[in-house]
């Protein structure tokens, strides 16, 4: 599975073709989607252009990627730094109104676990991030259904990146092991999604991870992205 991550924290200060408004991601998710991702996984916006988990912008985001194309499975973020109070983030997620496909809860972080247990009493697939061995074994610990994997590279420099990878993925626990998404962020992206494409995981692209394609030269948008991913071996 190539998932597109279309926006993350990035605002248009960081690139203009970066999508915040629920249009900006419906038609961005639509056109992912047309190329063959299967998953998209946006970071809705309230009015002023913060990240939020209220219910209303999570409600109008998901809406609208729907709309414009119906049946392609979407996901948001939970992370920490949306609202750092983990008992206001379970919060949230009981109030949802529209609920996503799916959504990431950082093992790492605290009050994850009863995150993630909040989405799953809502039918929400979990996806648990982990960043570090040490989030490995906060997640060794949890009694809650995790439906996805993410190994989540966030060193910059690309054989630090792999690496960190490889021991990432060496220290998961075997049993009933759910599907691994193996991705990075910055300069390390490209590498760790080839690295993803040789082991057979998943895997995601979009400007959250890169502002560039494979040869280093600036991506005009998400979609240039997802064909080069695609290019490259990810299905």
């Amino acid at each position: 599975m190539v998932k597109a991550c279309l926006n993350g924290g990035r605002g248009r200060d960081a690139h203009p073709a970066v999508p915040v408004t629920p249009a900006e991601l419906a038609a961005d998710a639509a056109r992912c989607a047309e190329l063959g991702v299967a998953a998209v996984h946006v970071h809705p916006r309230d009015a002023s252009g913060a990240e939020s988990l209220h219910p209303t912008v999570i409600a109008d985001a998901l809406t609208a990627v729907r709309t414009a194309r119906p049946g392609l499975p979407v996901g948001v973020s939970t992370g920490a730094w949306i609202e750092p109070d983990a008992a206001a983030r379970v919060t949230a997620v009981q109030a949802w109104t529209v609920l996503p496909d799916f959504a990431s809860v950082n093992a790492h972080e605290p009050g994850a676990e009863a995150v993630a247990v909040a989405l799953h009493a809502r039918g929400v697939l979990v996806e648990v991030g982990l960043w570090t061995l040490d989030a490995v074994e906060a997640y060794r610990r949890w009694r809650v259904p995790v439906g996805r994997i993410l190994v989540e590279c966030m060193a910059e420099e690309v054989p630090v990146a792999l690496a960190d990878a490889a021991r990432i993925l060496a220290a998961l626990p075997s049993p009933g092991l759910p599907p691994v998404l193996l991705h990075a962020e910055g300069p390390a992206t490209w590498a760790v999604l080839a690295e993803a494409v040789s082991r057979g995981l998943h895997t995601r692209i979009g400007l959250e991870d890169t502002l560039l394609l494979p040869d280093g030269t600036p991506a005009p948008h998400n979609a240039a992205l997802v064909a080069a991913a695609l290019a490259a071996g990810a299905r």
